[in-house]
């Protein structure tokens, strides 16, 4: 018996909202997967200029992850810069007038 199946059509494109909590949980996401990287640190730095340099098709499993958490995370931040939905601030350094240094409770 046939399995049926469901797919995006070809043409669609979806407006997807993203909350701050979530675009922060993608961002952890491909951290980890930074950090997991297969390799020494040459070869992981080697497999990070390729992703960008090569197609699809021809990356591994682990690349392709990477790559494509990357490109949702560039297209989060195109929009938020667009629609300006970032709030800019500072963070003092030690040295600067009203640095506090952190604490570990």
């Amino acid at each position: 018996m046939a399995v049926k199946t469901r797919e995006l059509k070809d043409d669609i494109l979806l407006d997807i909202k993203v909350n701050k909590t979530f675009y922060f949980m993608l961002k952890s996401s491909l951290f980890y997967l930074f950090q997991s990287a297969p390799g020494t640190p040459e070869e992981k730095a080697e497999t990070f200029k390729k992703i960008s340099k090569t197609e699809y098709k021809d990356l591994n499993e682990f690349e392709r992850t990477f790559y494509t958490i990357s490109l949702i995370l560039a297209e989060i931040e195109r929009l938020a810069n667009a629609t300006g939905g970032y709030v800019e601030g500072e963070i003092l350094e030690p040295g600067d007038e009203g640095y506090v240094a952190p604490t570990v409770e």
